[in-house]
């Protein structure tokens, strides 16, 4: 069974910056993407990013040249740079991964944005 530990969430001010990391184990599938999610208040989930076992990125627009998804440690640690953060990035991220990039999740961890 995959367990996910996320943590880096938090609160900052509008154009700060968070890392966030997550640590997956017990991961099987053959290939592993991994991503992050985020749900605000009130709003569907969004995919944030992603990025492959090849090192292939992929941003949602609104993030785009704000945030950096990377990978290390056999490809089953994942982090997320958020530079500039906005209000409206106020959300709970969640880490996930598998063949589909959505077949594990993790619990989510809170990140706020001030104004």
């Amino acid at each position: 069974q995959v367990k996910v530990v996320e943590s880096g969430g938090g609160s900052v001010q509008t154009g700060g910056s968070l890392m966030l990391y997550c640590a997956a184990t017990g991961v099987t599938y053959s290939t592993n993407c991994m991503g992050w999610f985020r749900q605000a208040p009130g709003k569907e989930r969004e995919g944030v990013a992603s990025i492959d076992d090849d090192g292939v990125t992929s941003y949602a627009d609104s993030v785009k040249g704000r945030f950096t998804i990377s990978h290390a440690n056999g490809k089953n640690t994942l982090y997320l740079q958020m530079n500039s953060l906005k209000v409206e990035d106020t959300a709970t991220y969640y880490c996930t991964g598998g063949e589909t990039c959505k077949d594990y999740w993790g619990k989510g961890t809170l990140v706020t944005i001030s104004p």
